[in-house]
């Protein structure tokens, strides 16, 4: 009786000190449970987890559990959770340098854009920028090319997004640019779009295709356009102090798995805007492809929000990324 009682207590002191040792961190997005960030997250937790023993904990809470993206940023700066995947134009309300990646029809294609991110130009100095705000870069995801969708009329030339209320992130160059394009441009919270929506109080958003699928947007949308408009990235940062005080094994181990994490993801966010696109249309949403004449004057209407760009955070950020831009794709 006496032996099985020390047994016990001794299994309850280890499993005490067991907890004691552990180093918990918690993440949080704004991300739907089947989107491919949060795939990507769950994935990276679960590699985190087995490299240190579950000596380092890592708690994920996405599909807003914790607040919306604005929210989490602040969270996270403030410490009061470790890190957060998210939006770009969120961050940039934060770090407004990130805007400079986020010009209108800047990148030709996906892996142009891959490529100025994770370069040693513009992914360093943006590491630079996010640093100076309390905040540790652990790698962009992707969120995909914003696309247009509306109930009013199919978008087929530049003049059919003329006077239509559309909502768009809170960040000046994406509302800049849509004003720019004669739309009715209106900053409002993801939680808030679908009723909008279906009430008609706007009368279209943008976002990739997933995430118009992944928010059933398709029930209170009639038409979507291939716009392309920005290629939108998912920053993922850590609070620095936070981050700072782990043990540098740690450090090394939440690096390592999070870039693994982001490669896997941006493979499957390539699968799944293709897949998007088509159950978008099987259920019964009607596609229009704007003509590369459309879209090259689109570029040319928004040149002006470059210049705006410019001024707010320096010429020669932006004409650096611009030039990487042009380095990358081989123009």
């Amino acid at each position: 009786m006496i032996r099985t009682a020390a047994a016990a207590l001794a299994l309850l002191l280890a499993l005490a000190a067991s907890a004691a040792a552990q180093t918990k961190l918690r993440i949080a997005g704004n991300f739907t449970l089947d989107h491919s960030s949060t795939i990507a997250i769950e994935s990276f937790k679960k590699a985190v987890e087995a490299a240190t023993g579950g000596a380092l904990v890592i708690e994920t809470f996405p599909n807003m559990q914790l607040g919306g993206a604005q929210e989490n940023v602040a969270q996270t700066r403030a410490g009061t959770i470790a890190a957060t995947w998210v939006g770009m134009a969120f961050l940039a309300r934060t770090v407004p340098e990130l805007e400079a990646v986020s010009l209108p029809f800047m990148f030709p294609n996906r892996q142009t854009a891959y490529r100025v991110m994770d370069s040693d130009t513009v992914g360093k100095l943006l590491e630079g920028k996010l640093a100076d705000k309390g905040f540790v870069l652990l790698g962009f995801m992707e969120l995909g090319a914003r696309q247009v969708t509306n109930s009013v009329r199919p978008i087929k030339t530049i003049a059919d997004l003329k006077g239509l209320k559309i909502r768009l992130q809170p960040n000046e160059t994406h509302l800049a640019t849509f004003r720019a394009l004669g739309a009715n441009a209106l900053a409002m919270d993801i939680r808030e779009v679908y009723s909008a929506l279906q009430q008609k109080v706007i009368d279209g958003h943008e976002n990739p295709y997933n995430l118009v699928l992944a928010s059933r947007f398709f029930e209170v949308q009639k038409y979507l356009s291939n716009t392309g408009h920005f290629f939108d990235f998912i920053a993922v940062v850590a609070n620095k102090k936070v981050f700072d005080g782990l043990k540098p094994e740690f450090q090394t181990v939440v690096k390592a798995e999070m870039k693994k994490a982001v490669d896997a993801q941006r493979i499957a966010a390539v699968k799944a805007d293709t897949d998007a696109l088509a159950e978008l249309q099987r259920l019964g949403m009607q596609y229009d492809e704007l003509p590369p004449s459309e879209i090259a004057r689109m570029r040319e209407l928004t040149a002006g929000v470059v210049e705006d760009i410019k001024k707010r955070v320096g010429a020669d950020l932006v004409n650096g990324v611009l030039a990487e831009v042009a380095k990358a794709s081989g123009s």
